[in-house]
């Protein structure tokens, strides 16, 4: 059904199809798809799939679908932005860039002053 649907689509396309969930992530890891679509089961184990290929994949949404019992979940990653005020001279623009980026340096840096 949901094949049908998005095949009929002209903004759509069908990249990939897997028979054994065990190949989701290969699949995943060579056609960067901006959605995927799973079964939804009760075990928690699409959610550990999600938590996996998200952080990743942050492009993707995932939505898992269990028709016969009329549920679907849509799952998709988010990010915070966090700042914190840098000293506006040369070392303290340096400090910034060596800290490479860890947001967990870089708030520490800051508190430390």
């Amino acid at each position: 059904m949901v094949l049908e649907a998005i095949v009929g689509q002209p903004d759509m396309e069908v990249v990939a199809e897997v028979e054994d969930e065990k190949e989701i992530v290969r699949v995943v890891e060579a056609t960067y798809p901006d959605f995927l679509i799973i079964a939804l089961d009760s075990s928690g184990e699409h959610a550990a799939l999600c938590q996996a290929l998200l952080p990743r994949f942050p492009k993707m949404k995932i939505l898992a679908l269990a028709p016969e019992q009329n549920i679907s979940v849509f799952f998709w990653g988010s990010f915070d932005i966090h700042s914190k005020s840098v000293e506006a001279s040369e070392d303290g623009i340096l400090s910034a860039l060596r800290l490479k980026g860890s947001m967990h340096e870089l708030s520490r840096a800051a508190s430390d002053r």
